[in-house]
């Protein structure tokens, strides 16, 4: 695919990606590639891998990654972004890693993370008092890690002034996007994101792509008697009024008993065990129709409003998205 040149009127900004060892290899050669492939279409980019000391570094992969030299050796770039690693939520980000990411953020015109590279903006300061993302299953931990952080669980990236940050691995793609759309416009966006086979901007956030979430058990026998026997049929009758009466309580105790253990309500839990059930059943491949009535929702509509205000997309895309990896093998 070809497309016009942009002329080339400005000096090439600058991206700095800063490696380290152990980081994602994908997180970086992601939005490099997104870069590299708006250069060939007319966009004027120079890129630049850093590590802390200047000294090659060995991926999560195993891969040695030769780098352009350290953080404290080159100009402040007009991009700095910062990949994420296995290690992390796991352990600490090391000091030495906080403050290769902080001292060149102070010169540059936006800092972006992919991935966990949250956690390194977080240990260096620079997500205080932000809206930040990460992947799905370090939200909770980022929100512990920098309280002061809030932190959108749902979002496949977000902006706060000049700081970015971006949900797991491949939404650093997304993100990379986002960027190349600020500096350049959306036609040459277009063209790379066709380039690459890549949505421009996809649909939907991040949580279609998680695990169901059906969290711990609840401490109260009571409570947990219900949930019980709400996930073993989530096809029968658990209306509040029903599930009250199971355990001979008013609909109201048991109503501040969900909100007390469990920040939900009855109708919304009994929703949600349907909806993974729906999940599990569209990735089985039956069609959108059974899975709602064996997962017990009353209509196909009502299983289609969950999803879309759940995961931003309707049953069928979802499952055209996750229940196979062969449509196109033809």
């Amino acid at each position: 695919m070809t497309a016009s040149p942009l002329a080339r009127t400005t000096a090439p900004r600058r991206v700095a990606f800063l490696v380290y060892d152990g980081v994602t290899l994908l997180d970086v050669a992601g939005p490099a590639e997104v870069f590299k492939e708006a250069n060939r279409l007319g966009g004027e980019y120079e890129l630049v891998m850093l590590s802390p000391t200047g000294e090659s570094i060995r991926s999560n992969l195993g891969f040695g990654v030769t780098v352009d030299g350290g953080v404290s050796d080159e100009p402040a770039p007009d991009t700095y972004l910062v990949p994420g690693s296995d290690r992390f939520p796991r352990t600490r980000v090391p000091q030495d890693l906080a403050d290769a990411a902080r001292v060149p953020a102070a010169g540059a015109r936006r800092v972006a993370s992919i991935c966990t590279g949250a956690f390194v903006l977080a240990a260096a300061g620079l997500l205080e008092g932000k809206r930040a993302t990460t992947h799905w299953k370090a939200t909770q931990a980022l929100a512990t890690r920098c309280p002061t952080c809030r932190v959108e669980t749902d979002a496949i990236y977000v902006r706060d002034g000049s700081i970015y940050t971006s949900a797991g691995v491949t939404a650093g793609i997304d993100l990379a996007l986002a960027l190349l759309e600020e500096d350049h416009g959306p036609d040459l966006t277009r063209d790379v994101a066709r380039a690459l086979v890549v949505y421009m901007q996809r649909s939907g956030g991040q949580s279609q792509f998680s695990a169901p979430l059906q969290g711990p058990p609840p401490h109260s026998p009571a409570l947990r008697k219900i949930t019980d026997r709400v996930t073993a049929d989530p096809h029968g009758d658990h209306s509040a009024s029903e599930l009250a009466r199971h355990l001979n309580v008013s609909t109201r105790h048991l109503t501040r008993l969900f909100r007390e253990e469990m920040d939900t309500t009855p109708g919304r839990y009994v929703e949600s065990i349907r909806f993974d059930m729906a999940r599990a059943l569209l990735d089985q491949r039956h069609t959108a129709t059974q899975a709602a009535a064996l997962a017990g929702f009353p209509s196909y509509e009502s299983m289609r409003r969950v999803f879309a205000r759940q995961l931003g997309i309707s049953p069928a895309a979802y499952q055209r998205r996750f229940s196979t990896a062969r449509a196109g093998s033809g």
